[in-house]
């Protein structure tokens, strides 16, 4: 049974009174830091801390007055906080804390995320090496090309993957900055030492140089990076969806008990979750172009990208968070149809080792261009329906001439195609040897 998606770490992230409550602790380390320059009194952080309550409907209708979310959460402390109050937000502008905090908050929710594509790994593994000699034909414009393996295919899902896992720890790096250097940048107000304290208590690291934001290059590179994973989640659904087509059929959808695949036709089962991870791929890509418009602000700052981060961010991360475990699981209850991978393999009566049957032909010492219109002529004709190749081949006086029946029939086999399948391993998973034993399905197969 398909257990049901629940991921309600990332939708915490993102809610409302989370904010609040990280924008709180960026004032509460700012205020710590001015004790340590004398600019506060010692411990006005901790009573800050004790009495500061944060209620979000105060905020909310605070902000209908001011319409600045960060002056209404200011002044909303003031009901709990007391006269240590005035030591909040000496020197610092809005963006300290907002761009502060949204750090955190994207840092927390690439976290989820890796968690995520650690899981989808670990099911590409165990199905790279369940299916590793499964034989199936690979196909080149849709059109049948020469025998691959099913294992192969999760191979070079896997290897994606992994690319998209370093790559989103890269961006972590990129993202997980803070900035507390005024409202221009140039730490007028507050010297440089309070931001290094802040971002160091948080986690973060200082940004080098900001103005009154930090630089959204690195808010771009992060939507990119995660409308790169949702392209590659899209890409092994619509291979899905390729397999599953009714003339194919060579892999589908876990279809439950009870289940329905139309209103119409009772014996419909399609690739909807496939189809529904194409879509949802769509929405993170065109969020990654939204967060690379917000890149050109004007001047020192302007807060045209501001709406749009409210947005973007938790939906592009919830979706991919969700995309994460429903191709995972998609991914792990896939059926495979061995039978149909091996009569689809059959169904061009061979055609499909007719570079095998050329280069075979050269290594016994034919020419090149007669090798190449025997293989094709007979290969046409076999297409027509004339027979299969194998057969015709056998009876073609040039190539007869080359090769005997036996050397004829080995270019037909499509083991011949898997033999360097050990090394590919090795390259993408080790070179432990016990990895690479196969499994008793294989074994057996």
């Amino acid at each position: 049974m398909i257990e049901r998606y629940t991921r309600p770490q990332m939708k915490a992230i993102w809610d409302l009174k989370h904010k609040y409550e990280i924008w709180l602790e960026v004032e509460l380390q700012a205020c710590a830091a001015f004790e340590q320059a004398k600019q506060a009194p010692r411990g006005t952080a901790a009573k800050i801390r004790k009495k500061a309550k944060i209620n979000v409907e105060r905020i909310a209708a605070i902000e209908t007055v001011t319409k600045h979310d960060v002056i209404a959460f200011l002044e909303s402390l003031m009901d709990t906080v007391g006269p240590e109050h005035r030591f909040l937000h000496m020197g610092l502008t809005s963006s300290d804390i907002v761009d502060t905090s949204l750090a955190i908050q994207m840092t927390e929710a690439l976290d989820l995320i890796v968690g995520g594509v650690d899981e989808l790994l670990v099911v590409l593994k165990q199905q790279a090496f369940r299916y590793k000699n499964q034989v199936m034909v690979g196909r080149s414009h849709g059109i049948h090309g020469e025998p691959i393996s099913f294992g192969l295919k999760m191979v070079l899902w896997y290897e994606e993957v992994r690319r998209h896992r370093e790559r989103l720890r890269q961006v972590r790096n990129e993202i997980a900055v803070g900035k507390l250097s005024g409202a221009m940048g140039t730490f007028a107000h507050q010297g440089p030492d309070i931001e290094e304290y802040v971002c160091a208590k948080l986690g973060l690291k200082a940004d080098p140089v900001s103005n009154q934001v930090v630089q959204r290059d690195r808010h771009a590179s992060y939507a990119t990076a995660l409308a790169l994973l949702a392209a590659s989640i899209e890409k092994f659904a619509t291979e899905i969806r390729h397999l599953q087509r009714t003339e194919v059929l060579e892999a589908e959808e876990f279809f439950s008990e009870g289940q329905k695949g139309s209103s119409a036709m009772p014996h419909k089962r399609n690739p909807i979750v496939s189809e529904n991870l194409c879509g949802l791929a769509r929405l993170v890509r065109a969020n990654s172009f939204a967060a690379m418009e917000n890149v050109a602000l004007w001047h020192e700052r302007d807060i045209s990208h501001s709406s749009v981060e409210r947005v973007i961010m938790p939906d592009s991360t919830i979706l991919i968070d969700y995309m994460l475990a429903k191709v995972t699981d998609l991914i792990k209850h896939l059926v495979v149809y061995p039978d149909r991978m091996r009569r689809n393999l059959e169904l061009t009566g061979g055609l499909i080792y007719s570079q095998r049957l050329l280069l075979t032909l050269i290594e016994k010492g034919a020419q090149r261009k007669e090798s190449y219109e025997a293989v094709q002529r007979n290969a046409m004709a076999s297409w027509r329906g004339g027979g299969g190749l194998q057969e015709l081949v056998g009876k073609d006086p040039f190539i007869s001439e080359h090769l005997t029946a036996s050397e004829i029939a080995a270019c037909f086999n499509p083991k011949h195609y898997l033999r360097h399948l050990d090394q590919i391993y090795r390259r993408v998973f080790g070179r432990d040897r016990r990895r690479l034993v196969r499994t008793k399905e294989n074994a057996a197969k």
